[in-house]
């Protein structure tokens, strides 16, 4: 007589909120988690990797409760291999101010005069007293932003353009004085740096000048990993396991929220997806929607030249990194590939009906026996057509069938030994059960 067994569901991401994981600070190790064990649509994953591969992606991680449960390298790119950050290192920089800010060293009501010195703008001293570090930090700064280099840091390029606080405008030359500014504050940045930040989470790396037109600017460089350390951080609002590396919980919410009334989109150098409108760098032109209708509402993200990426998602416990060069959309649509991107995200996070109510997944299916030699059985009561799919523990499929009726052998004498998962979906209903293979 044969047993039926209690099938062990899963909840997919968006239901699942698991203690975070933090791989150890100065170590290689970091755990991962199966794709399949999340009840993901693996059938997706080539698709996406095919699309991340014609966008020339480098790297590309996806954390899940602070695992990895997606890791691919393109080409000659390795896990160790180092690439910049470019514009993405400004959520970084904002973080840092936050700290400094913290820890005494300064305020983001202060005026920025107060650690460059007086002239550090073309601007009448009245209005250049007026500019203050926060206002670098929401690029409200009402300087120029279309008066030559906007990287340019010398007095004669920083010109006034309007009232300060009354224009957002994305201009890089005010955002790089930050590192001026926590440089004069703490009495060096690099050291401030390595010991508040770097040391602590482990998200080793170099902030260099640039060359060319961006020679004003300092741009971080790390490998894939180190930039999915600190969007580890952020996902857990500034603490790094047991160290917390900023307790200003008003600060991260203001990092991450929408910042000043022109860019609904805009943190404290950040990216906020979910608002009713946003603005795009070199445009004076709200627009209405989503960064990234796509991808969901409450992420935020570092985004940087030629599509760096960190997203940072809390609703789902989930960090996505891509690295690389140009993913080949229109210099003015700095959304477009993001965009595109999560459409191909969402086919595997797939979303099925019916999810919570494992009651109702278990009465329609049953799988036996498990452990299993040359078969399972897979009964299905309500008759409907579904599909059955078995994956090994990386992911891989290994056998599928579509079918209907009312029970069906799935062959497995000719796999190996092991643990699999079988993923069941009909029209209405999904679910995903562990399968041991003797």
């Amino acid at each position: 007589m044969k047993t039926k067994l209690t099938i062990i569901f899963f909840l997919l991401f968006h239901n699942t909120y698991g203690q975070l994981y933090f791989p150890p600070i100065a170590s290689p190790v970091w755990d991962t988690i199966s794709p399949a064990s999340q009840g993901w649509c693996l059938d997706s994953l080539q698709t996406t990797y095919d699309f991340l591969q014609q966008k020339n992606t480098k790297a590309f991680i996806v954390l899940k409760d602070g695992k990895i449960a997606i890791e691919k390298y393109f080409g000659t790119f390795t896990k160790d291999s180092v690439w910049y950050w470019a514009s993405a290192g400004k959520t970084l920089t904002a973080f840092l101010v936050g700290q400094a800010q913290e820890q005494g060293y300064l305020k983001i009501t202060d005026t920025t005069s107060k650690y460059l010195g007086s002239g550090w703008t073309s601007l009448t001293t009245t209005q250049e007293q007026a500019i203050t570090i926060r206002h670098q930090l929401t690029m409200t700064t009402g300087l120029d932003d279309n008066f030559g280099n906007d990287n340019c840091t010398l007095p004669a390029c920083l010109a006034y353009k309007s009232p300060v606080g009354s224009r957002w405008a994305y201009h890089n030359a005010p955002y790089t004085l930050l590192h001026e500014v926590i440089d004069n504050a703490t009495g060096n940045f690099n050291t401030f740096f390595n010991t508040q930040f770097r040391n602590r989470t482990g998200a080793f790396g170099l902030w260099l000048p640039g060359t060319g037109a961006d020679s004003f600017n300092r741009i971080y460089y790390s490998t894939a990993r180190n930039m999915a350390r600190f969007g580890l951080l952020m996902l857990n609002k500034g603490v790094w396991n047991t160290d917390t590396l900023l307790r200003d919980t008003a600060y991260m919410r203001q990092m991450t929220t929408t910042s000043q009334s022109m860019n609904l989109g805009y943190g404290y150098l950040t990216w906020l997806n979910g608002k009713a409108s946003y603005m795009m760098p070199g445009l004076q032109l709200v627009i209405t929607g989503r960064l990234a209708p796509n991808a969901p509402a409450d992420m935020y993200a570092g985004l940087g030249k030629n599509d760096q990426k960190v997203y940072v998602i809390p609703s789902h416990n989930m960090v996505i990194v891509r690295m690389g060069n140009d993913a080949g959309f229109p210099a003015a649509a700095i959304t477009a590939f993001d965009n595109e991107l999560w459409g191909k995200l969402k086919n595997i996070f797939c979303t099925p009906v019916g999810i919570n109510n494992a009651a109702i997944a278990e009465e329609r299916w049953q799988v036996y026996p498990n452990p299993a030699n040359d078969y399972v059985v897979i009964t299905n009561t309500n008759k409907q057509p579904y599909t059955a799919t078995l994956y090994d523990v990386t992911g891989r499929r290994i056998k599928q069938i579509t079918t209907e009726g009312t029970k069906h052998s799935l062959q497995i004498q000719d796999i190996a030994s092991g643990m699999y998962y079988l993923q069941i979906q009909s029209h209405e209903v999904k679910t995903v059960m562990k399968i041991l293979k003797q």
